[in-house]
Order: C-alpha cells, then structure tokens, then sequence
C-alpha cells in the first residue's frame, strides 16, 4: 500500500483543514483573494482555491507554481500530523488545463502508435500526473507503465 494510502475520510478532513489554514495564510501575506474548497475521495484530500471575481489568482495558476505550493502545503500538513500527505492542490483551475494537457499529449502517442511505432514515450511527470495518463490510455484501449526513477519517471503507452 502506497504511504498515506488507505486515510479515513476524517483524517483526509483534518489534512485538507491544515492545508485550508496554510494556503489562507499565503494569500493573506501576498494579498490575494480566493475561496477555498475542500474535498476528500479516492484516498486524497483536495484542495481548490478559485476566485469569484477577477483576481489576481492567476498569479499563483502556472503548473510549476501550483506543484510547489503543493509540496509547500503537503510538507505544512506533514508538518502537523506527522503523516505524509497525498493533498492535491488546485489554483484557479490549473489542474483542469493539465489534464487537457495530457490529454493532448495522449492523443499524439495514440497517433504515433496508429502510425506505426511501437510505443510512445511521454515526459517525466509528478505520479498524479501518471495516473491521469494511465486512466485515458486505459480508456482508449491502449496498455501504458511508468519507467525511470525520480524525477525521470514517465510513462510508455504501447498496445495493449
């Protein structure tokens, strides 16, 4: 079982309230206005910090920014409970373009396979990220593993 795996639905509750209170402080000292949603499924809490009105949130939305201030938050949170986190971030709907993303990126490796390659290689990503990828390729009827290690790991999608 993955670490932090297997997380009562309370205990997802808290992480996301200690996550909640450290992003709320951030905004609070870069002077940023967001609402902040909480959310626990599938063995995570979620966290969503959007704006109703035209903000300067988007500041904060670049997928580089948002996967480090999602590890800043996870570390807050392990910080408390002593146990790693597994907290998804979202910031003004970045993760919602990245899933777009990949599945563009999934798209184009289906192409190359219909085109004649064995397989198709995608670029190292955060293992959410993975997920998500192994989700569509499943979809679409293809088979896909993650290779490398660290930082390296990415994912290969082949026939199935």
């Amino acid at each position: 079982m993955e670490e932090g795996a297997g997380r009562s639905v309370t205990q997802l509750e808290e992480e996301g309230d200690i996550a909640a209170d450290y992003i709320e402080e951030l905004l609070d000292i870069t002077d940023l206005d967001g609402d902040i949603d909480i959310d626990a499924r599938d063995g995570r809490a979620y966290l969503s910090v959007n704006s109703s009105q035209d903000s300067n949130l988007r500041l904060l939305s670049k997928p580089e920014t948002v996967n480090a201030l999602q590890e800043l938050t996870r570390i807050a949170v392990q910080a408390k409970t002593g146990v790693f986190s597994r907290l998804i971030l979202d910031v003004g709907g970045s993760r919602q373009a990245r899933e777009a993303e990949l599945s563009q990126l999934v798209d184009r490796a289906v192409d190359r396979i219909e085109g004649g390659a064995e397989s198709a290689a995608l670029p190292p990503m955060s293992s959410y990220e993975r997920k998500l990828v192994h989700d569509l390729v499943a979809a679409k009827g293809l088979a896909s593993a993650s290779e490398g290690e660290g930082s390296d790991r990415h994912t290969v999608i082949s026939r199935a």
